[in-house]
């Protein structure tokens, strides 16, 4: 189910939006073909570090956040994805990694990469691993505040087998 924090908000905004029930799946891929939403309209929500500040980075499914990019974007000193013992209490009732693109709900920047924004939908995790909400990007952009920049890469083949190596 979509967390009741996330749907009062889009409530409270006066957003349109669908929810979309899903069989169980935690990668922005695995929602995305779980949804049957295509991988360039599935954000993939990253929370980092911006100069000692967390904040949410937001890129499709099919693409990589790249950290020189970001900093560049938030013109900052550093950015680095954020340790989970820096952020773990702020998002209350959602599952970890299920996080909405919402920064404003949490009292965080948000970062989108322009790619997403070219997209007349825009589809994200509701902070439960069973519910994905799809609306518009134009209400998106306009409830969320986030800043657009380009933050991202292609997801390279073999990036699911470089990051497990790196952990």
């Amino acid at each position: 189910m979509a967390t009741r924090r996330t749907i009062e908000f889009l409530d409270g905004q006066k957003a349109k939006y669908a929810v979309i029930h899903h069989s169980p799946a935690y990668t922005a891929q695995e929602v995305a073909a779980s949804s049957h939403v295509p991988g360039k309209s599935m954000a993939k929500t990253v929370v980092v570090n911006i100069d000692g500040r967390i904040a949410l980075a937001v890129v499709p499914a099919n693409r990589e956040i790249d950290m020189a990019l970001l900093r560049y974007a938030a013109d900052a000193g550093s950015a680095a994805l954020a340790d989970r013992s820096e952020f773990a209490r702020r998002f209350e009732g959602c599952k970890m990694g299920l996080m909405p693109p919402l920064g404003v709900l949490f009292g965080m920047d948000t970062y989108v990469d322009n790619v997403l924004a070219k997209e007349e939908y825009i589809a994200f995790n509701s902070g439960s691993e069973t519910d994905v909400i799809t609306m518009a990007f134009n209400d998106y952009r306009r409830i969320a505040h986030p800043k657009l920049a380009h933050i991202s890469t292609p997801t390279s083949p073999d990036f699911g087998r470089t990051r497990t190596a790196q952990l």
